[in-house]
């Protein structure tokens, strides 16, 4: 089976899951533990991406996904208009563009006035963490005015590697694996990310 195969065939047992936690009205006031936690901002990260949300070019090897979600305050249901989300991550053999002009799979976005984002990229490969992969991840760096930055990773349901990574197999990491889903009938891939920021 090779890693395409593997991915859906994990993707498919679920299709949907949900990110959110508690929320608790009292008049007009919310409250709930729906916070994205925090993960390693890691060795590869590079100021200066450029402003886009597609990260595919042309001869990129590896299966596109639609990476998207929408952005809230701390009280779990204010969307966050102008929030600066970045991410980055290595191609399918494993490589992050340390240095290139290109900056390859890195690329940062801002949130519309509903709080949505999006990116077109590819499912990130693994690498070696010592003797052992790191499970596929995708990094996040988010940051609005009136909030806290938020430095975290994600990563995708049935990836083996998950049960031994030191970030990924902590308890504070369960809401940051997510499916895979075929979400349309043209077989186009999708994950969602819902994310959660602290007041600042």
């Amino acid at each position: 089976m090779n890693r395409k195969e593997f991915l859906m065939a994990g993707s498919l047992t679920v299709f949907s899951v949900s990110v959110f936690g508690k929320v608790q009205a009292t008049g007009n006031d919310f409250t709930g533990d729906c916070e994205t936690t925090n993960d390693i901002l890691g060795p590869f990260y590079r100021v200066d991406a450029p402003v886009r949300n597609d990260l595919t070019v042309k001869g990129l090897k590896g299966t596109v996904v639609e990476l998207k979600g929408r952005v809230f305050r701390q009280d779990c249901v204010t969307p966050i208009e102008n929030a600066m989300v970045e991410i980055w991550h290595c191609d399918t053999d494993g490589e992050y563009d340390n240095n290139s002009k290109h900056f390859h799979q890195r690329g940062k976005w801002f949130s519309d006035a509903e709080g949505n984002y999006a990116f077109k990229t590819i499912l990130p490969g693994k690498y070696l963490n010592g003797n052992q992969y790191r499970p596929a991840h995708i990094h996040f760096r988010v940051s609005a005015a009136g909030s806290r930055e938020l430095i975290s990773q994600l990563y995708f349901q049935g990836d083996p590697h998950i049960t031994n990574d030191p970030w990924a197999s902590k308890k504070e990491a369960e809401r940051r694996i997510l499916p895979i889903t075929l979400e349309d009938t043209r077989g186009n891939l999708t994950v969602v990310f819902d994310i959660f920021l602290n007041n600042d």
